[in-house]
This record gives C-alpha cells, structure tokens and sequence, in this order.
C-alpha cells in the first residue's frame, strides 16, 4: 500500500511540471480547457437567478431573471415578470434587447463570461482564440498566481498587473474563476468580475452559481444560481430572436 501512494505521489510530481511545460501562451490554455472536457461538457443548462445590484448613493435593487443556454453561443434571458415580455438574448454574435415582447433593438457583442466559462469546452479552440483576441486579451502573456488558495494560470497579464484585460483559470479544473479589465467611456475603471461555488454539473463540466461583479474594488452586483438544471432537451425557437415572443416561457422549470 505504501509503495502504491508513493507511485501516484510520483507519477503526480512528473505530470504536474510536464503541464505546466506546455503552457507557453494563452491559446495553450485555452487548448488544455478545451481538451480536458471535450465531449465532456454540458450542452445546455437551465436556471434562475436573483440579482441584487448595489447603486452609488448606497441604494439596493432586486431583481429575477430565468435563463436557457445551449452552447455554443446561445443565451436567453427572460426578466420577471414573464409575461412583460422584457428581456434579453445573445446569440450569432449580437445582444438582442427586448421590450413588451418586441426586439427594441440589436448590437454587435461577443460576451466574455459565455466564451470563457461554457463555449470554450464546446467550440473549436480557433473559434475561443480568435473572440478572446477581438476583446483585447494578449494571449502572448502568460503568467502564474493564486486564487482562494489555489493555482491559476493568468492570461493577458504579468505578475502584480492587475489593470490589462485578463481572466484567471483554475489549473488543476481547468475553468474560470476571474477577470479583470477596465471598463468605462475612458477605459479608466477596473471591473473584477469572479465565478464562486463550484459544483459538478450532472452529466460532465461544472457550474459556478455565483457570480459576483466588482468596480474599482466596489461590489456592483451580485448574480445568484438556483434550480439549475443542466444536459436537457431545449426548443430550438427559443434562441430564435424572431420568435421571442412565440415560444413557451416554462423552460425553466422542472
């Protein structure tokens, strides 16, 4: 028994720096996301999720939001109440707002948190490289550090950068857990934005059920999983912004 543990302590000093040998450049990380879970990944995932969103002046709003993915690329959000007919839907590369169940209107937007935390696993890694580049990450850097006492490769930023655009992944999971970048009309705000909580999903890949967003060091808004559900049969209409309004609202149920 002795000799069996120490084989595996063995076998695992050997791997680990053979892992990180490989790990050169970002698109490295975002091959070895991609590889540890091809196939291995959630399609689709259904949940609800309560916001609470914090205001300068120290005022604080609730709000609740039922959302359907099927990855790759494909969000739908609905706002409550659902027969408003208000929400949201990402999908081809565009946010598509809706209003009393009519689209007000479309824009250009490939939305980080959707590349890094699902479509990595379920995408072509030169698709993930090419949406990164376009949102100014320099997957040339490649740095090291941890997070909540665990190791993370950190891509887009040196040691101690904590202003240029970067996300921060797991190494042992190999899944996202950071960003940073700045945001605002200057570019002169940091936004930190952290995936906490992880729970194996059923049926492969992971979920992290909260999601809690940050502005220069100040808790913005808060976003809080619950009755997530994940590998099950979604209508295809609903990612269809042409059909906001036609397809049955229940998907979030059980």
């Amino acid at each position: 028994m002795k000799k069996f543990v120490l084989a595996i302590f063995a076998i695992a000093l050997v791997c680990a720096p053979a892992m990180a040998s490989k790990i050169k450049t970002g698109e490295d990380v975002v091959k070895a996301m991609h590889k540890k879970y091809e196939g291995k990944w959630y399609k689709t995932m259904t949940f609800v999720q309560k916001n609470t969103q914090w205001g300068r002046d120290g005022s604080v709003t609730n709000s609740i939001w039922y959302e359907a993915m099927f990855l790759p690329g494909k969000l739908r959000i609905d706002f409550d109440p659902l027969d408003s007919g208000n929400g949201m839907m990402f999908v081809g590369g565009k946010q598509h707002n809706f209003r009393d169940g009519k689209l007000a209107n479309s824009v250009d937007r490939i939305h980080d948190l959707m590349v890094l935390g699902f479509d990595v696993y379920g995408q072509p890694v030169e698709a993930t490289v090419s949406q990164l580049k376009s949102l100014n990450y320099d997957l040339s850097v490649v740095s090291e550090n941890s997070w909540e006492g665990r190791s993370v490769w950190v891509v887009g930023a040196k040691p101690g950068d904590e202003k240029s655009a970067q996300f921060w992944i797991d190494k042992e999971h190999l899944y996202f857990v950071k960003m940073i970048k700045p945001v605002g009309p200057n570019q002169d705000q940091i936004q930190e934005i952290r995936f906490n909580k992880y729970f194996k999903a059923k049926g492969g890949g992971w979920v992290a059920p909260e999601v809690v967003f940050f502005v220069n060091g100040n808790k913005v808004f808060l976003e809080e999983y619950t009755e997530v559900r994940t590998g099950i049969d979604l209508d295809a209409n609903l990612f269809d912004p042409a059909k906001w309004s036609e397809v049955d609202k229940g998907y979030y149920k059980s």
